[in-house]
């Protein structure tokens, strides 16, 4: 088992873990009820965690975070269902679920 992501911004890490998953690669949270020890131990030790369980998918598990993280000039898209505007990172609209791919 190895840790591929941590954050402070336990939304963050979620989104990671979901990533993650769609590619078919097991995941499981550590720390994910640990903000509350802050103050007993570092900060950074509470952060929730993001490991996978097969090593073998750890390189795998690190690119989909490193295209993940790089999509800065991605732009917003337009529901072609409700014609709502979207954040370029969802693959579904927010708002009626449909599929932007």
């Amino acid at each position: 088992m190895k840790m591929v992501y941590t954050s402070e911004n336990q939304f963050l890490v979620n989104n990671a873990k979901n990533l993650i998953e769609a590619q078919g690669i097991g995941t499981f949270l550590k720390n994910e009820f640990a903000q509350g020890a802050v103050g007993e131990t570092s900060a950074f030790d509470a952060w929730p965690e993001v490991w996978i369980f097969s090593d073998s998918d750890y390189e795998q598990a690190l690119n989909i975070i490193e295209t993940s993280l790089s999509c800065n000039n991605a732009i917003e898209w337009l529901c072609e269902n409700c014609h709502e505007k979207n954040d370029p990172s969802f693959e579904v609209c927010w708002n009626c679920q449909h599929s932007n791919v």
